[in-house]
């Protein structure tokens, strides 16, 4: 379904929008940030949180580690200030881009076990499938943001994939 290269390409999308989110918000008021919008999560750092906190489970899975603490319900809240979801930001980037440039295709195969909150208990789905459900959750979240920041009147960032510069 997928391989090593597809999860390279993604986390370095993931990280090219990721800063381009952060340039375009640095202008907005913290209060701006909190405003809730209507969306799923709230407000637009609401919403970033929860994309964080996705991003934190879904690694904590993929890599065996511990999880993030709360649950899908806590989530909008991970990071009190923009700031502090920035710093949060980069070093999550970080560690997703390292974690696809070690993967081996093989990695990708076979099932991930693991305890879904959202069903409340264990299961297994292929892991090719977690991947790339892992990307397009980001996707689909960085998506509500974008849609915030235009109704809001705000500029927000390109974010087609063949655009991304080679350099990132």
């Amino acid at each position: 379904m997928i391989d090593r290269d597809y999860c390279v390409t993604m986390a370095r999308y993931n990280t090219w929008q990721n800063n381009q989110l952060i340039g375009s918000l640095k202008g907005l008021e913290e209060s701006g940030l909190h405003q809730d919008r209507g969306a799923f999560f709230g407000s637009i750092l609401g919403t970033l949180n929860h994309l964080l906190w996705g991003d934190m489970m879904w690694m904590s899975r993929f890599e065996r580690t511990e999880t993030p603490t709360g649950n899908i319900n806590d989530s909008a809240q991970l990071c009190p200030t923009f700031s502090a979801w920035t710093a949060d930001r980069f070093r999550m980037d970080g560690r997703m881009t390292l974690w696809a440039e070690r993967l081996n295709n093989i990695d990708l195969k076979g099932d991930l076990k693991f305890y879904s909150g959202v069903l409340g208990r264990e299961t297994t789905k292929p892991m090719g499938y977690c991947v790339t459900h892992f990307f397009n959750h980001q996707t689909h979240h960085r998506g509500q943001v974008h849609a915030m920041m235009t109704a809001a009147g705000h500029d927000a960032p390109v974010s087609d994939l063949f655009l991304m510069p080679e350099d990132i």
